[in-house]
């Protein structure tokens, strides 16, 4: 099948690709470059625009022409830390380009779309584990965006002829996982090890947290896509926990090495604990996360090692 990748030079989207492609799809990238990077997917068979989800008149010329038949729309200002720092220009992102990208499609009649939601959306951890009903209470721009882009998609999805799934992202980590100032937890704590650097911890370090490897991420985008008749939003996670503080020692065994730590105070925006409920993406997605925490640390330290020798 044709199909179409926003944010394809990114870290999931790139992995994404990768099996698409795998797979024996026809596969298009549009990325804008501002936090993906060509290199993710120079060695991969794949029709690459480089334009920004932002472009109203780009997008819909890529869509029309493209004839694609899924749209994995995965293009986002991406954080909590960052949407502080620039609320504008994620809501710019998150919210007007995924409604360039929705117009579009329907406008040249694409079957289906799977967009990249987060759990953010749900703020303070309420329940446990986190069901899809749990209370919608975003505590950052970029949560709000999201949920606004969540709301957007679901909504052309009734009133549209077309499928819509989101998936709501928990804590993502793996291959093509880059550290920069907006980084994520285990990015950012090994990138540091690897260079003998302190790492810093908000809190106590006991909050926790959901994480869940890419390959697992990109399985559960395959089932969403692979589905046939099913709308709707879906938790994306490993239905396991782990504390910040444990994180640290798994990378610490993992890597052989001690790691230097200092507590600081509690970031504005994060919230305190986080776990997942993915039954619903069991029994409608087929949906059955197989990368556990261990080994997934293993593969992405392997990797970030080779990373940083390039």
């Amino acid at each position: 099948m044709k199909l179409l990748v926003t944010g394809g030079a990114g870290f999931i989207g790139s992995n994404l690709v990768e099996k698409l492609i795998r797979l024996g799809h026809s596969v298009s990238v549009i990325d804008n470059l501002s936090s993906g990077y060509e290199s993710n997917i120079r060695d991969l068979d794949v029709t690459f625009f480089e334009e920004d989800v932002c472009n109203g008149e780009a997008v819909e010329k890529i869509i029309r022409n493209g004839n694609f038949d899924t749209i994995f729309h995965l293009a986002a200002s991406v954080g909590n830390k960052r949407s502080i720092d620039h609320p504008i220009l994620d809501s710019q992102i998150n919210v007007i380009g995924t409604l360039n990208i929705l117009e579009a499609a329907r406008k040249h009649k694409v079957r289906k779309i799977v967009a990249s939601s987060s759990a953010g959306i749900y703020g303070e951890l309420k329940t446990v584990p986190i069901k899809e009903d749990h209370p919608i209470d975003p505590e950052s721009p970029y949560s709000a965006s999201k949920l606004c882009m969540e709301k957007q998609c679901l909504a052309y999805g009734h009133l549209y002829d077309m499928e819509v799934i989101c998936l709501r992202y928990f804590n993502v980590y793996g291959k093509n996982q880059r550290f920069d100032a907006y980084g994520n937890v285990i990015p950012k704590f090994v990138f540091l090890a690897l260079e003998n650097k302190k790492i810093s911890i908000y809190g106590d370090g006991e909050q926790t947290r959901d994480f869940i490897h890419v390959d697992d991420v990109v399985q559960a985008n395959i089932k969403a896509f692979e589905s046939h008749g099913i709308s709707g939003a879906f938790n994306c996670a490993s239905q396991t926990q782990i504390t910040i503080n444990r994180l640290v020692k798994l990378i610490q065994e993992s890597m052989d090495q001690s790691i230097e730590v200092e507590y600081t105070d509690v970031r504005k925006g994060d919230v305190l604990h986080s776990l997942a409920d993915i039954s619903k993406a069991r029994k409608a997605l087929n949906f059955s996360p197989k990368v556990d925490i261990e080994t997934g640390l293993q593969n992405y330290i392997h990797w970030a090692k080779a990373f940083n020798k390039n």
